[in-house]
C-alpha cells in the first residue's frame, strides 16, 4: 500500500510542484494557470467568489467552472477535445468503474493462496507456512510502472502489465510443481499490482480536483476489499474441486479485465505544459492499436520528464517529513490488514491448542467478516488479539470486522492528502 502513497507523491513530481515556489497573482492580467495548479497544490482556490479575490475580476471571469457554476475547475481544461478534462462524465466513468476492478487484480490473484494454502501444501506436499510466503508476494513493483507511465503514458503500461500477469497467473494455474508453482505467482504479482498505481493518475487525469476525493474512495474500495474476496468466494470452491479451478476463475477474472482496458480504456495521460503538440501520425484503429502498445506514448516521450528525472522521483519526495509520517502510518494501518488476512487461515485451519481447528466452509464463511463489517482501527485489532490469544471465535470476528472500516477510511485520506 506504502506504494500507492509513492505514486500519489510522485505524480505531484510530474507536476513538478515545489512548494519553495510562488506562483504570482498580483498581475490580474497574466495568470498561469497551469502553473499556479502545479504549484498550489492541496491550496487550491476552489470558490469562484474567492477566485476573484485571489486573481482579480478579470483573470477570475476567464476561470472555467463547474456546469453547476459552484467550483473553479483544477485543472483548467484546455481547449481541445483530447483532454480528458473534457470528457463526458459517461466516459470518465466508464474509465473510473475499469481502473476500479483492475486494482482488484493484485491483491485478489494473490488472497486465492489463502484460500487454497492447505489444498496447495498437501498437492506440493509441503507446510501451510511455505505456501502463505510464496502466494504472498506482491507490491514492490509498483515502483518501476510508476517511472513507465510517467515516461510512456498509463495505456500501454497498464496493457502489458495486464497481459504479463494474465500469462503468469495461468501459468501458476497448472504448474506441475512447486518451484514453477512459486516462480509463476511471483511473476504475476509483480505484473498485477500496477492498477494499484495507475488509478491515482487516472483519476487526477480525467477529474477535476474537487470530485477527487470522492471518486478515489471508489477506486480504493478496489483493492481494499479485494483481498477479502477471493478466500471467502473460493473458500467454499475449494472445499468440494481441486485448488487449480480457484486460480483458473482469477485467470478468468484476469482475462474480463485485460479485454475491457483493450477495447474501452483510452489514454488519460494529457502533456498540458506542451505549447504545440505534435501531430498524430495515424488515426482511427491505428493510433488506437499503436496508443495501446505503446508506439505513441514511445514517440511523444521525448516531450515528457527524462529518464533520470523519473528514476530520481522517488527519492525526490522520500526526504519530505510530512510524507514520510504519512506513508509510515498508511504502513501500520495497511500493512496490518494484509499480514492479518493472510495469518488468520493458518489459526483458523490449524487444529486445537494451535488454532481453531475450523473446517474449509468455517474459514470461508469467516472471510465474510471483513466484507459485511466496518468501524475502529484500535479496537478492533485489540479484539482481534485477544481472540487469537485466547481461541475466542467471537472476539476473532468481531476484531477483524471492527478494525476494517478504519483501515478503508485511512487508506482514502492518506491518498486524497498525498495527492
Amino acid at each position: 500500500m506504502a506504494l500507492e502513497n509513492v505514486s500519489s507523491r510522485e505524480l505531484q513530481s510530474e507536476k513538478k510542484a515545489d512548494d519553495s515556489v510562488e506562483v504570482d497573482v498580483t498581475d490580474s492580467n497574466d495568470v498561469d494557470f497551469v502553473a499556479y495548479y502545479e504549484q498550489a497544490a492541496g491550496r487550491l482556490v476552489v470558490g469562484p467568489k474567492q477566485a476573484k479575490v485571489e486573481f482579480g475580476e478579470v483573470m477570475a471571469s476567464r476561470l472555467k467552472l463547474s456546469p453547476d457554476g459552484s467550483k473553479v475547475l483544477w485543472p483548467q481544461p484546455a481547449d481541445d477535445p483530447n483532454d480528458p478534462q473534457n470528457w463526458t462524465d459517461f466516459r470518465k466513468n466508464m474509465h473510473l468503474i475499469i481502473i476500479t476492478m483492475s486494482a482488484v487484480v493484485p491483491d485478489f490473484d494473490s488472497a486465492i493462496g489463502i484460500a487454497s494454502i492447505f489444498a496447495l501444501a498437501k498437492t506440493y506436499e509441503t507446510t501451510s507456512g511455505v505456501i502463505n510466503d510464496l502466494t504472498s508476494n506482491l507490491g514492490w513493483g509498483g515502483i518501476f510502472w510508476v517511472m513507465l507511465m510517467r515516461r510512456y503514458g498509463r495505456l500501454p503500461v497498464l496493457f502489458w502489465s495486464q497481459l504479463f500477469a494474465l500469462a503468469f497467473m495461468i501459468g501458476a494455474t497448472l504448474a506441475p510443481n512447486l518451484a514453477t508453482f512459486a516462480g509463476m505467482r511471483c511473476l504475476s504479482a509483480f505484473f498485477g499490482t500496477c492498477p494499484q498505481v495507475t488509478g491515482l493518475y487516472v483519476v487526477t487525469d480525467i477529474f477535476p480536483f474537487h470530485l477527487q476525493a470522492r471518486k478515489l474512495n471508489i477506486w480504493t474500495s478496489g483493492f481494499v476489499v479485494s483481498p477479502f474476496l477471493s478466500p471467502f468466494v473460493f473458500g467454499f470452491l475449494v472445499a468440494r474441486v481441486s485448488w487449480r479451478w480457484a486460480y483458473a476463475i482469477g485467470s478468468i477474472y484476469n482475462a474480463i479485465v485485460l479485454f475491457l482496458i483493450v477495447f474501452f480504456m483510452e489514454e488519460t495521460m494529457y502533456d498540458r505544459r506542451l505549447i504545440s503538440r505534435p501531430p498524430r501520425t495515424s488515426t482511427g484503429l491505428r493510433y488506437r492499436f499503436e496508443t495501446l502498445i505503446g508506439i505513441t506514448g514511445y514517440n511523444i516521450a521525448k516531450y515528457r520528464p527524462r529518464w533520470p528525472e523519473v528514476l530520481l522521483a522517488s527519492l525526490d519526495v522520500a526526504w519530505r517529513p510530512q510524507f514520510f509520517l504519512v506513508v509510515l502510518f498508511e504502513a501500520f494501518v495497511f500493512g496490518f490488514s494484509i499480514g492479518v488476512n493472510t495469518t488468520n487461515v493458518v489459526f483458523m485451519g490449524s487444529p486445537p491448542p494451535v488454532g481453531f481447528g475450523f473446517s474449509q466452509y468455517a474459514i470461508a464463511g469467516a472471510y465474510a467478516t471483513p466484507i459485511a463489517t466496518m468501524p475502529l482501527y484500535i479496537c478492533g485489532f485489540l479484539t482481534l488479539g485477544a481472540g487469537i490469544q485466547n481461541l475466542s471465535k467471537a472476539a476473532l470476528i468481531m476484531g477483524w470486522g471492527i478494525a476494517f472500516v478504519a483501515i478503508t477510511l485511512n487508506t482514502v485520506a492518506v491518498c486524497e492528502s498525498l495527492i
